[in-house]
């Protein structure tokens, strides 16, 4: 009797607070974000190259016929001449905003400009044309932002999100619902790689990218839930042509002939590329939520998981995956690292940024003794990511652009350093 007497106390208190509200004050302050808004022309004819700058923020790179793209985070792309890896010359910059992926087909340079897809014809580097732009193309992007704080008042009918401010707002209670519906009114968002050669070929980027190609096809993860694929075989006319929707949030991609490696925050996904219009999913591994690139050779994955506030996990190190069954990808080995970020691998060596703890290089003949077979440890660069390419390493980090011979990888040589500012 006596806990029917409490139940049916409990009970009422409840639709009190629900249906009266529980008022302790009438009003609430809290701190914002609201958008910066840009108008879809200014935003979609704000394109325009100009002479070279210094790299400030560097994002993703990029490779294609002896040149460097290097990514100015949400500005545009450093274009360096790197006919000789010890002396780069910084040649122009684009400037696109939202910019953070890019790839290179023939002559045509495919990036992301915040909501849109832009293609440009580089056969001159010096005077990028502008081909076409699709727009729309990743509808749920914007600015990226710390989460600390919710996002309010978002009208993408308004123009495109290019930035944010932080206001102060004062609400209403209302009681319980109105409380809830001032943060529900609210909307959150949780979103967050002579010129180059007239012919098809396509270029070599870092193993953090979300653009990776396939023939006249361009896979994206620019929106993370979304597998999209894009025919850019017309430049003039790029097109979607599938759209694959997934629990997991994907953050890189990696191609080694007909199968695409997702890595996403929560486990690797593999897709089959036979159809290279529409990816077949084949199989996939899971691991603790973590920030995740992967790179394969060999019938083997290795994928770094690294701590922080994007992450939402505690642990550092390198996962070995065995491959040789697709069909049941399995965990062969785990090496603790301090904060992994890219890596690349070229035969049997393997290449880690290990953020601020640097560039570690092994031997990885033995994939189940990793850890053991150290050749080279550069300890004094913040990195971020790699590109290991017939014997020359491209590395950029915070403190910026490095290039390395490992031709003799017993005697790794740095050949030129490009600061950041």
């Amino acid at each position: 009797m006596k806990k029917n007497f409490i139940f049916q106390g409990v009970f009422a208190l409840l639709i009190l607070f629900a249906v009266g509200g529980c008022k302790v004050n009438d009003e609430y302050t809290h701190e914002v974000y609201k958008p910066v808004y840009k108008s879809f022309d200014a935003f979609r004819n704000s394109f325009q190259s100009g002479p070279a700058k210094e790299i400030q923020q560097a994002g993703k790179i990029y490779f294609k016929d002896n040149y460097l793209f290097v990514n100015e985070v949400n500005k545009g792309i450093h274009v360096i001449d790197n006919a000789d890896p010890s002396n780069p010359i910084r040649l122009a910059f684009y400037e696109l905003e939202g910019n953070v992926d890019m790839a290179i087909r023939g002559n045509i340079l495919f990036a992301d400009s915040y909501i849109d897809l832009v293609s440009l014809d580089i056969s001159d580097v010096m005077n990028p044309v502008v081909v076409s732009r699709l727009e729309n193309a990743f509808p749920d992007v914007l600015p990226p932002y710390d989460q600390s704080l919710p996002i309010y008042e978002l009208d993408r009918t308004k123009g495109v999100v290019v930035g944010w401010k932080v206001e102060t707002v004062t609400e209403e209670y209302g009681g319980w619902g109105g409380w809830w519906g001032g943060w529900w009114g609210a909307e959150f968002a949780m979103l967050d790689g002579a010129g180059p050669g007239g012919d098809n070929s396509a270029g070599v980027g870092g193993s953090m990218a979300r653009f990776m190609l396939n023939d006249h096809y361009l896979y994206s993860v620019t929106t993370p839930w979304v597998l999209k694929t894009l025919d850019i075989s017309d430049a003039a006319n790029m097109t979607p042509v599938d759209s694959i929707p997934t629990w997991r949030e994907m953050e890189t991609l990696f191609r080694l002939e007909n199968h695409l490696f997702i890595g996403t925050t929560s486990g690797m996904i593999i897709y089959n590329l036979d159809d290279a219009a529409h990816p077949q999913y084949v199989s996939e591994i899971n691991h603790i939520n973590s920030c995740d690139p992967v790179v394969v050779a060999n019938d083997i994955a290795y994928v770094t998981l690294r701590s922080g506030n994007a992450c939402a996990n505690f642990s550092n190190q390198l996962d070995v995956i065995d491959l040789s069954d697709l069909q049941n990808p399995r965990l062969l080995k785990s090496f603790p690292m301090f904060n992994p970020y890219g890596l690349g691998i070229d035969d049997n060596l393997l290449f880690i940024c290990d953020g601020a703890a640097g560039l570690k290089v092994y031997d990885a003949s033995n994939p189940l003794a990793i850890s053991s077979n150290m050749i080279a440890h550069f300890q004094d660069i913040d990195t971020y990511d790699v590109i290991p390419l017939d014997g020359i390493l491209i590395l950029i980090g915070q403190d910026g652009l490095f290039q390395y011979d490992y031709s003799d990888p017993q005697n790794i040589v740095l050949l030129s350093h490009i600061v950041i500012h």
